[in-house]
């Protein structure tokens, strides 16, 4: 008799970055065994929505504003992201269900069955797997469809075609108007030395920094949001010969690693002790060089991926 397929359950507050890496991870675990998964959003009660995780109660009607999205059948995997999600995947835990958080908790690792947590947070234990950059959801196949999609859209452009991933201002890094026109200026440069540029922005990015790419860069091609069209984020990440991305999201710059391509690095003022660890990293690693303009160096590497090796551990831990 074929054995149900693993439910498994993502738990986040719904920030795009965490739910990324739990959906990410939760496919990853179905790439290798049958599995069915559901997302979660909580929504947690005061004031266990600022208190540490491991404080709350492990009852979730005690927890939640919402305990009726997570009644019974329980799961047999909870995969949880994001410090706001500790409570409710503590109390399922104690309710018998095999709980995997990822990133660094504000808790005791040993709180979980397993944790999957970037080496840059220097976070040790016997049941922490450390992972070389984020989880994310890109995939091999992921950027096949999209290399078809997009193929013909960026067809007029001449090679070599360079993706430009910008982000912005964050808790760590500042993004302000002389920094998006030292960045455009640097661009510039690749665009009279011939290179094509493909470039998108996110909401971080802001209006005005977006406004001075546009002047700055007249005859790329830019996205800054849906007016623009699809998001050609996939895209840009299968067809570039390069990739220049700014170094505010370990999320995006583990992703343009993945491909494989040559990811230069445009660091920008401010960081931190574990950002400027994760972007060491990079760098030994091979994956990744600092953006200085032309000409862009070329280079192979071995692209980073830990999600396998993680989700082989969890489910060989599985009961």
């Amino acid at each position: 008799m074929t054995p149900p397929p693993l439910r498994i359950w993502t738990l986040t507050t719904g920030e795009a970055g965490m739910r990324t890496q739990a959906f990410g991870l939760a496919e990853a675990v179905a790439a290798q065994t049958q599995a069915e998964i559901e997302e979660k959003t909580v929504r947690p009660r005061r004031p266990w929505r600022w208190l540490p995780g491991h404080w709350a109660p492990r009852r979730l009607a005690l927890l939640l504003e919402n305990p009726e999205d997570f009644a019974p059948p329980l799961p047999g995997l909870v995969i949880a992201c994001g410090r706001r999600s500790i409570p409710a995947a503590l109390a399922l835990r104690k309710a018998g269900v095999f709980t995997v958080y990822v990133q660094k908790p504000d808790c005791p690792p040993d709180r979980f069955d397993l944790v999957a947590a970037p080496r840059h947070d220097g976070l040790s234990g016997p049941n922490v797997l450390q992972t070389r950059g984020s989880i994310h959801r890109v995939t091999t196949a992921k950027l096949a469809d999209a290399a078809a999609e997009w193929r013909p859209r960026f067809a007029r452009f001449p090679r070599p075609w360079v993706a430009v991933l910008v982000g912005g201002k964050s808790r760590a890094y500042d993004f302000g108007a002389d920094d998006a026109r030292a960045l455009a200026a640097k661009l510039r440069a690749l665009a009279d030395a011939g290179h094509s540029l493909l470039v998108t922005t996110s909401r971080r990015t802001g209006a005005e920094n977006t406004a001075i790419l546009r002047t700055a860069l007249p005859d790329a091609w830019i996205w800054s949001g849906e007016a623009d069209g699809p998001n050609p984020y996939f895209g840009l990440l299968a067809l570039a010969d390069h990739v220049v991305a700014t170094c505010d999201s370990a999320n995006m710059l583990t992703e343009a690693c993945f491909t494989g391509k040559p990811v230069h690095v445009a660091e920008l003022p401010g960081g931190t002790v574990r950002f400027r660890r994760f972007l060491e990293g990079l760098y030994a690693d091979g994956c990744a060089r600092r953006f200085t303009g032309p000409p862009l160096a070329a280079w192979t590497y071995a692209p980073p991926d830990d999600r396998a090796a993680v989700a082989a551990a969890i489910l060989a831990r599985l009961p």
